[in-house]
């Protein structure tokens, strides 16, 4: 095991690996901004390194001064977290060049995932089901281009390979709109991603999104960790998630988790990592994997009573895995509301100070969050201040907990989005579960009427 983990991020992930290391009796260095100087990781950090000023790309995007913090601490490993560098190869690379441990997948293997087009070739040559397409990059000529839109079909949405976060992606009804579709897109990704290669999908008209939850330790060993439903959603960006998903047979999920488990073997994956699949008519298709810990992994945790972020250290530090397919049950139902500093339906950032920070509690709550009373939320990152989490024996019993606990949430000084979680946890569509992609959006937009 490692002595020692350098912890390249912030938030309340950041957070929650240093909880992790402290478990595990490893130390945990925290990095930070100028913005973040007084976090709570880092109020409680044996040692903290200022990595730079507020904005990301000089400070948590800062290659050169997250490896040189690792280097004058004596750090031995680097956990990325979710989002900023989590899933940049390149970044995976220079951390084991300059003899660190990357606690997350191979370079190799965050490449081939990362980009959309050879994420879908690996899954097929895998056996994974993926949603039909194009064979790979669309090319420049329009003839070719509305040739391939029509022996899919459409709806198709045209998806940037280098894309993610729900960015560089443009749906298209009819053959009219394809070509400068296209174009568009490919210039939204050029720009924003460094990479204009876009491809095509069949567009399906009401799936759910469902993940499958992977682990994998070096030694070829892997296991999935059940499923979970991130359907509730707004622009792509999730905001309710929940595992077991509602309503779908778990022998299909255990058809598709097996798939995954193989896919990871063939690809040589390492630590842990997520395949997202849409879901429609009693069918799976394969649309991306992400190559790190998810946002929403305490859902799995809580299901499973494995401990994701503790198992990542484990694996990277040459660890095998600790459990096996057979001994992962699912076990109730738990449910995870992101709460983010916004206004709750008009969804403006709310940064500033907290006046007032009062958590709820009791039996299976728990909240994963860095802020608190008089804490100052920076302008400058993502609007999640945090999560709460919820779990019952039933999902009936999850949302009641849930309900209980979103009212015995305090967040004073700031707006949040906790009134808009407290009416989603009424709402009988919701309730009655297997809602899909679009419903929060709909129900977002009757409200307004």
């Amino acid at each position: 095991m490692f002595k020692k983990i350098l912890v390249a991020n912030r938030g309340e992930i950041a957070l929650r690996i240093q909880r992790a290391c402290s478990e595990l009796g490893v130390k945990a260095v925290m990095v930070y901004s100028e913005a973040d100087r007084d976090a709570k990781y880092v109020k409680l950090a044996e040692e903290a390194v200022c990595i730079g000023p507020a904005p990301s790309g000089l400070s948590y995007l800062n290659m050169p001064a997250i490896i040189s913090a690792a280097e004058v601490t004596d750090a031995e490993a680097i956990h990325p977290g979710y989002g900023f560098l989590a899933e940049n190869a390149d970044f995976a690379e220079r951390v084991e060049k300059s003899g660190f441990q990357f606690i997350g997948p191979t370079p190799d293997s965050i490449r081939i995932m990362g980009d959309k087009v050879s994420a879908k070739q690996a899954m097929i040559r895998a056996g994974v089901p993926c949603v039909p397409g194009s064979d790979g990059e669309l090319p420049d000529d329009p003839v070719a281009i509305r040739r391939i839109a029509r022996s899919i079909g459409y709806p198709v949405i045209i998806k940037a390979a280098g894309g993610g976060g729900g960015r560089g992606m443009r749906v298209v009804h009819t053959e009219a709109a394809l070509v400068n579709a296209v174009q568009m897109t490919k210039a939204e990704a050029g720009t924003a991603f460094g990479n204009p290669a876009v491809y095509m999908e069949k567009y399906l008209q009401n799936p759910r999104h469902i993940e499958i939850q992977v682990i994998a330790d070096k030694f070829k060993n892997a296991v999935y960790l059940g499923e979970r439903d991130c359907s509730m959603q707004r622009r792509h960006q999730k905001v309710i998630e929940e595992a077991p998903a509602p309503g779908i047979p778990r022998k299909l999920i255990e058809k598709i988790g097996d798939r995954c488990v193989a896919a990871c073997k063939k690809i040589g994956y390492r630590g842990a990592g997520t395949f997202e699949f849409l879901y429609e008519n009693g069918e799976f298709y394969f649309i991306e994997m992400n190559t790190r810990v998810q946002v929403e992994h305490p859902v799995t945790e809580w299901i499973t009573g494995v401990d994701i972020v503790k198992t990542q250290i484990m694996v990277a530090a040459g660890e095998r895995l600790p459990f096996t397919q057979r001994q992962i049950q699912v076990r109730g139902h738990a449910l995870e509301c992101r709460i983010n500093a916004e206004d709750p339906y008009k969804f403006t950032p709310s940064p500033g100070k907290i006046t007032m920070w009062h958590a709820p509690g009791g039996p299976g709550v728990r909240v994963d969050s860095h802020v608190y009373t008089n804490y100052f939320v920076p302008p400058n990152y993502d609007s999640m201040i945090g999560k709460i989490i919820v779990h019952g024996d039933t999902r009936e019993e999850a949302i009641a907990r849930m309900r209980t606990a979103l009212a015995e949430s305090v967040i004073e000084g700031i707006s949040t989005n906790v009134p808009l979680h407290r009416d989603l946890m009424v709402d009988a569509k919701f309730n009655a579960g297997g809602t899909n992609i679009h419903y929060l959006e709909e129900w977002l937009d009757q409200r307004k009427r």
